[in-house]
């Protein structure tokens, strides 16, 4: 494949490469030609285009009957609701998980029940349901428990609850092992048995979710339950689905596809109380986007499990009073803030540590703060283009871990081959991200595993490397009328990612270094038109020693992200800089 610009290595040390069947557009473009080239070099089918130029939830919905155990959750739910039982929702901590419980508890809410969440706290009982928490929902009165966002993997916690008389539903998406705990019903795309279901092991947790609603609310139809009553409306929960599945960077191709835009259009109108708060909370003053519930709403939720109370992401999403969904989003707000810093001193740390000679780099800290690992794992995943796990070991030598991973490199897989072998207490995921309990002196054995297991396919992956373009403009085609157009082929996120064009060349006119080691540019192009650029987190990175020592009379292509400015008096594009390559 030819180079982009002719451009083998970059300032970065990647060559550029076309996307799929993007080309040279110039100084301009043609709004629909260029958004078909972008479902195409996505892995639209030709024929399918106008389904996924406006993904509906009828063109991408699938029977939920064809996942296992999925008829038989919904009949035991319908009971439930038929004869008033009290039912209990068991929530992982993080967005999925919250936006998981709240789905399902405002869902039996409609249906005339009242439904109590339960949210572990991640420092104290850690990842997922124990027999103590189970039980202790039996005696309070439960007699139905659904796990939401977790459960696959709760052998212990479910046998518990089954020898306690209590009816377990699992509603889960993340990796399963060949053998199944007892539940009552295991939903789970993911199951090893699952048949049809498992083209769909991409949904989040709560798309899952909102499919066993579907297929409830169906199953009560049947039996007459809304003779004289209205059916809930489900549509209406798909902001939270739309939250739970970019927050929790599921692929969005398909059904997720469908959810996130629709899902987007349901929270434009402000409808749930908790998601008009914390957009308010977000100082955000549009419509939300998908990038928004990835960088701005999603982290706040997240704040309240990381650093706060595990239970405020639900309780925010199910109230129903706006003065406390403003209460709650504020402490939210705060509590990131929190998690920032926090997480600045671990990042600083783990850096501190890393070697050059792994494949998958594992880095382990006392006294780290567990609830942001998962975050530094993703930024030296970022840095290092590499899978990076980060274990935070308290006080008793119990090691807590989170790992991201890159495409092509299956840590899940990984991780719970690893607990197989005796090296982990306890541990899961899926391929992008994974979690884990270890012994702080199994940390070297474990990193030794991971390298001897993953070493070659991160090889690959990163011989494999490139930088893929979409388009290549004039700087004065960087404009709002660009962003809008390649917007039309959203909504992006993993799986199927957002537009990168390549500009210029350009020039450097002033360079600076912003906040946390950001590089803010001006540049300027042969055009005679100026553009604002951003370079995130580059200021150490070869990328931004370029852009800050760049000469006055050398000229580069920028490679990125074109977006709106929401800072400026008025509608203006700006570049968010991946990469750069020198043009002279």
């Amino acid at each position: 494949m030819n180079a982009v610009l002719n451009i083998e290595r970059s300032v970065l040390g990647q060559p550029w490469r076309w996307r799929g069947l993007a080309g040279d557009v110039g100084g301009g473009f043609v709004p629909d030609d260029l958004v078909t080239q972008l479902l195409l070099s996505r892995g639209c089918p030709r024929e399918a285009l106008e389904a996924h130029r406006t993904p509906s939830i009828r063109g991408f919905m699938p029977d939920p009957s064809i996942f296992r155990d999925m008829d038989r959750a919904a009949e035991r739910l319908a009971d439930a609701v038929q004869a008033g039982e009290t039912v209990a929702v068991f929530g992982d901590y993080d967005v999925d998980g919250a936006t998981s419980a709240a789905l399902v508890i405002r869902l039996l809410r409609d249906l005339g029940l009242s439904p109590t969440a339960y949210i572990p706290d991640r420092l104290i009982e850690g990842y997922g349901p124990t027999g103590v928490a189970l039980r202790r929902l039996g005696a309070e009165g439960a007699t139905l428990i659904v796990t939401v966002d977790c459960g696959a993997q709760a052998f212990e916690a479910l046998q518990d609850a089954r020898d306690a008389g209590i009816d377990v539903v699992v509603v889960d998406h993340h990796k399963c092992a060949s053998a199944l705990p007892v539940a009552h019903a295991l939903v789970n795309p993911n199951r090893l048995d699952e048949g049809e279901g498992a083209a769909h092991g991409h949904l989040a947790a709560v798309g899952v979710a909102f499919l066993l609603g579907a297929a409830l609310i169906r199953t009560l139809r049947a039996r007459g339950a809304f003779a004289n009553r209205a059916e809930p409306k489900l549509l209406d929960l798909l902001d939270l689905v739309a939250l739970g599945t970019v927050a929790d960077v599921a692929q969005l191709k398909g059904l997720n596809r469908a959810f996130v835009a629709q899902g987007l259009k349901v929270m434009a109108n402000r409808r749930n109380p908790g998601i008009a708060a914390l957009i308010t909370a977000s100082r955000l003053t549009r419509a939300p986007t998908a990038t928004d519930l990835g960088f701005a709403l999603g982290p706040r939720i997240n704040a309240g499990g990381r650093v706060g109370k595990s239970d405020l992401g639900v309780r925010l999403l199910t109230t129903e009073d706006p003065d406390e969904a403003r209460t709650i989003a504020e402490e939210l707000d705060r509590l990131n803030e929190d998690r920032r810093a926090i997480e600045l001193g671990v990042q600083t740390d783990a850096d501190a540590m890393l070697g050059a000679d792994r494949q998958v780099a594992v880095v382990a800290g006392q006294g780290w703060h567990p609830g942001v690992i998962g975050i530094v794992a993703g930024r030296l995943k970022e840095r290092l283009g590499r899978p990076a796990i980060v274990i935070a070991v308290d006080e008793h030598g119990v090691g807590k871990g989170s790992g991201r991973s890159i495409p092509g490199v299956d840590l899940g897989a990984a991780v719970m081959a690893a607990k197989e072998h005796g090296l982990l207490a306890a541990g899961g995921g899926h391929a992008m991200a994974a979690g884990l309990t270890i012994e702080a002196d199994r940390v070297a054995a474990f990193a030794d595993f991971l390298e001897e297991r993953l070493a070659e396919a991160v090889t690959r992956a990163s011989e494999n490397r490139a930088l893929l373009l979409d388009a290549v403009l004039a700087p004065a085609g960087v404009c709002p009328d660009l962003v809008t157009a390649l917007e039309v082929g959203g909504p992006y996120g993993m799986g199927w990612p957002s537009p990168r064009i390549a500009a210029g060349p350009v020039r450097i006119v002033k360079a600076s270094v912003v906040g946390n080691g950001h590089v803010r540019t001006i540049v300027a192009g042969d055009d005679g038109r100026s553009l604002k650029a951003m370079a995130f987190r580059a200021a150490e990175t070869p990328l931004g020693a370029a852009l800050l020592g760049a000469p006055p009379h050398r000229r580069l292509w920028l490679a990125g992200r074109a977006k709106i400015d929401d800072w400026s008096s008025r509608p203006a594009a700006e570049l968010h800089i991946d990469d750069a390559a020198w043009a002279d």
